[in-house]
């Protein structure tokens, strides 16, 4: 099957379907707008790539119990709550090509409403009785926040550089995928190189997924992407392709990235400019090139599992990774 998406699909039908499942039945909440805002967010066409990865994990460790997709919502609940979070502070009006949730039911419900999630996710995660996979639930809340307060307090700053913005995703994005592939592997009472294992695995994924967005921010099709296109570039986030461009950019080339970071109204003719001066000066080449290496070593770090159906998949996922359009 040449195309990875499909190929991925076609494995996991089952998996994704049980997880919807259990997403809903799991949500439990007692007010009608609380379960209203969160639905907004979580039913509105994600990918389930969090809680897939805890159910492969699971899986190509041996786990054999019944826990599996219920946990795994942990993540997909996780992921919903900073959504509604970052969309608030970015003042981002489209989530998935339907109305931001503080759009809909205003700021107040939208911050409350992730906090339940938040809340939800880690009454979850206790029933395990599992302290490890607790610890990590923690470490993923405290990291993912501290990473959004980072890169707010860095918007519009042309200094950032790579070595900061690497900091930056690591929490705000990587985390959440590398905790979701560790707690798979702790429910199967994994070794401690198979622990390491995992969680490299997860991370250099979590890393490749991003700079594929920031690649996605301008070179995807808006109606596609769910999210309007230039939305990091408006909200003056300093990701990988600005960065090294405004590195290797001649003075003029310099000058016109700076006007248009964090500019609110950029017309199409600019935009195109500029997406054509991130290309002259290798900023999108440099950005696929990294992230291709993160695929690799997620790749690489499965090696000490022995070949599986959920292995193929995890790799099949490592590749996607890249290669998606959304």
């Amino acid at each position: 099957m040449s195309d990875p998406k499909a190929k991925i699909l076609s494995a996991v039908k089952s998996d994704l379907a049980e997880i919807e499942i259990e997403l809903k039945r799991n949500l439990g909440a007692h007010l009608e707008i609380v379960n209203d805002t969160a639905s907004h967010i979580l039913f509105a066409g994600g990918k389930r790539l969090r809680p897939l990865l805890t159910v492969l994990c699971a899986r190509m460790c041996g786990y054999r119990g019944d826990y599996d997709y219920t946990l795994s919502t942990v993540f997909e609940y996780l992921h919903a709550a900073t959504l509604l979070h970052d969309d608030l502070v970015d003042g981002a009006p489209l989530r998935r090509n339907r109305p931001a949730a503080h759009a809909v039911w205003g700021n107040s419900i939208a911050v409350l409403a992730g906090d339940f999630l938040l809340a939800r996710a880690l009454s979850i995660g206790v029933k395990t009785g599992n302290l490890k996979i607790m610890e990590i639930l923690a470490q993923i809340t405290e990291e993912m926040s501290q990473g959004e307060i980072h890169q707010l307090i860095r918007k519009g700053d042309r200094d950032l550089c790579e070595v900061e913005y690497l900091e930056v995703i690591r929490r705000k994005t990587a985390v959440l995928i590398q905790g979701a592939c560790r707690v798979g592997g702790l429910l199967a009472r994994t070794t401690a190189a198979q622990d390491e294992a995992l969680g490299r695995y997860g991370h250099h994924l979590g890393v490749a997924f991003q700079m594929a967005d920031d690649l996605l921010d301008y070179t995807a099709d808006a109606d596609l992407l769910g999210k309007a296109v230039g939305a990091d570039l408006k909200e003056g986030k300093m990701t990988l392709p600005l960065i090294h461009a405004l590195q290797k950019a001649g003075p003029s080339d310099r000058e016109g990235i700076e006007e248009m970071i964090g500019q609110s109204e950029i017309c199409a003719e600019d935009f195109r400019s500029l997406t054509c001066i991130l290309k002259d000066c290798g900023g999108l080449e440099y950005t696929r090139n990294r992230a291709e290496c993160h695929v690799q070593k997620a790749k690489n770090a499965l090696d000490i599992f022995p070949s599986s159906p959920a292995k193929a998949t995890l790799e099949d996922i490592a590749d996607y990774a890249l290669s998606r359009k959304v």
